[in-house]
């Protein structure tokens, strides 16, 4: 058995470079860590061009991985290209998805505007995930999807909807087009619990500095806030989201 062990092989060497958004681009690839990533991304039948194993790790029997490509390589090179500090001694080198429409005609969406967190962001499309919305609209200035962290703070269910990168003003027409109610979130709006739970609706969640953009706010059918009780000056953007879309859909 082959095992890759210096640290300059060329393989590896790719394998860094799916750290930037712009050679995930180039390259049409992205790296995931982990066994749950994995599991999740076996699942969902994301197309997986190589498994990388530590050498002595045991690929688990369930995985039923006979048929792809496997690479083995030494502790030391897992290390260089996992993000974690304490890697579980499996990575794989996935094909990037097609940027696929999401119908907007029926249905219950989280548009996210300008959020730049990466553990935010994946932590607003698990929790879309648990609310079962339909789909996910990500904005311009949004973090990149397949940024690692997000993928971690995902925990898997990036793989389980759809997430699409959309101008929002466009996706906001269509769901004006398709009669569904847009909501944006800002403190000159109403008390969110003014409003009855939607069996169709958009929800914008905004940029955790600036919120979400005026112009975006002014195409609204409403723009909703969460009231602040205690001392924080506010809600961290997750939480706000979770809070809202189950009030929206329940």
């Amino acid at each position: 058995m082959e095992v890759i062990e210096s640290l300059q092989n060329q393989k590896v060497k790719t394998w860094k470079k799916l750290h930037t958004k712009k050679n995930r681009e180039k390259l049409g690839l992205f790296l995931i860590e982990g066994v749950h990533l994995i599991e999740e991304a076996l699942k969902a039948q994301m197309p997986i061009k190589e498994l990388i194993i530590e050498v002595d790790k045991e690929i688990p029997h369930e995985w039923q991985v006979s048929n792809l490509p496997h690479v083995y390589v030494a502790e030391k090179v897992l290390r260089d290209i996992c993000e974690t500090e304490t890697p579980q001694g499996f990575a794989a080198v996935c094909e990037l998805p097609e940027n696929k429409n999401i119908p907007l005609e029926q249905g219950k969406f989280l548009f996210i505007d300008g959020v730049q967190d990466p553990g935010n962001l994946g932590a607003m499309i698990r929790t879309a995930d648990a609310a079962g919305i339909s789909g996910v609209i990500l904005g311009d200035g949004t973090v990149d999807l397949f940024n690692g962290k997000v993928m971690r703070s995902t925990q898997g269910s990036l793989f389980h909807l759809p997430v699409q990168k959309m101008n929002l003003e466009e996706a906001v027409q269509l769901c004006k087009e398709s009669r569904i109610p847009v909501f944006g979130t800002s403190l000159t709006g109403s008390t969110y619990n003014a409003i009855e739970p939607q069996e169709n609706f958009a929800l914008i969640m905004g940029n955790e500095g600036s919120g979400v953009q005026k112009e975006l706010l002014e195409d609204c059918d409403q723009n909703l806030y969460i009231p602040i009780y205690g001392q924080a000056e506010s809600l961290n953007v997750s939480i706000a989201t979770g809070i809202l879309l189950y009030h929206l859909r329940s």
